[in-house]
C-alpha cells in the first residue's frame, strides 16, 4: 500500500496524536491508596470499562469516565467518589501531543487534508487540537456523530460529511479495538498502525505499521519507507 495518495488522511486523536494519559490520571488520583501491583490492575480495569461504555448509546464523555471509574472502583474493592472522577475528566483538554506528532503531521499536511474524528466532546477536543501544531480540514467528535468508536455510525457521517468513500482516505490510529478493525470492516483499505505499544501487532488487519506518526510521510510516497522494528 505504500505509495497510496489518499484525499484525506484521517486520524483518531487521543492516543494515536495526544498523549491519552488516562493511566496517569488514574494513579494521580488512587496511587496513594493501592500498592503498585493493585495500582496496574485498576488500570487495566480502567481501559477495560471506558471501552465497555462506549459500546452502547452515545452519551457525554464525563458520563463514560465518571461510570468506568465506579466500575473500576467497586472492581478493585475502592471507595468511590464522584468528585475523583471529574477529576480525572478535567485533564482530557490540558493533555498534549506525543513528542512525534508535530513534525509527523508536518510533513504531511501540506500535501493531503488532515481530519479527525474523534471519541471526544467538542467543549474537549479543541484544547488538544490546538496543541497538535497543524492544521486540520475537519474534526468530527463522537458528540456531533452521536456514536463513539468502535462502532460504525461515526466512520460512515465523516465519509458522508468528506463527500467520499472508503477507498479514498487513509486512516491512522494507534488502536485496533477503537478504530482499525472498523475501518477494515467498512472497507477502508489504507490504514496506518502507529505503534505506541499499547497493543499487539495483528496482520490481520490488513494496515501498514509506523513506529511514530513521522512515518506518514512514507506510507503515501512522500519520503522512503523505513521499515518498523
Amino acid at each position: 500500500m505504500g505509495q497510496f495518495r489518499p484525499k484525506y488522511i484521517t486520524f483518531d486523536c487521543y492516543g494515536t496524536l495526544t498523549n491519552f494519559d488516562m493511566a496517569g490520571a488514574a494513579r494521580r488520583v488512587y496511587a496513594s491508596q493501592l500498592s503498585p501491583s493493585a495500582m496496574a490492575q485498576f488500570v487495566k480495569d480502567f481501559a477495560a470499562f471506558r471501552l465497555d461504555e462506549v459500546l452502547g448509546a452515545w452519551k457525554p464523555y464525563a458520563d463514560v469516565v465518571h461510570n468506568s471509574v465506579e466500575r473500576t472502583c467497586k472492581r478493585n474493592g475502592v471507595a468511590f467518589r464522584p468528585e475523583d472522577a471529574q477529576r480525572i475528566y478535567e485533564e482530557v483538554p490540558t493533555w498534549g501531543p506525543h513528542s512525534d506528532v508535530p513534525n509527523g503531521l508536518a510533513k504531511v499536511a501540506k500535501e493531503i487534508p488532515l481530519v479527525i474524528l474523534s471519541n471526544a466532546m467538542k467543549s474537549q477536543i479543541n484544547f488538544n487540537v490546538e496543541k497538535l501544531g497543524a492544521p486540520f480540514h475537519m474534526v468530527i467528535t463522537a458528540e456531533e456523530t452521536g456514536a463513539y468508536k468502535p462502532q460504525m455510525k461515526g466512520f460512515e457521517y465523516m465519509l458522508d460529511k468528506l463527500g467520499c468513500g472508503p477507498e479514498d482516505i487513509m486512516h491512522v490510529s494507534s488502536s485496533f479495538r477503537y478504530d482499525l478493525m472498523t475501518a477494515y470492516d467498512l472497507g477502508i483499505k489504507s490504514k496506518v498502525w502507529v505503534n505506541r505499544g499499547h497493543e499487539p501487532r495483528n496482520p490481520f488487519y490488513e494496515y501498514t505499521e509506523v513506529d511514530d506518526v513521522g512515518g506518514l510521510a512514507a506510507a503515501v510516497g512522500l519520503e522512503p519507507f523505513r521499515k518498523s522494528a
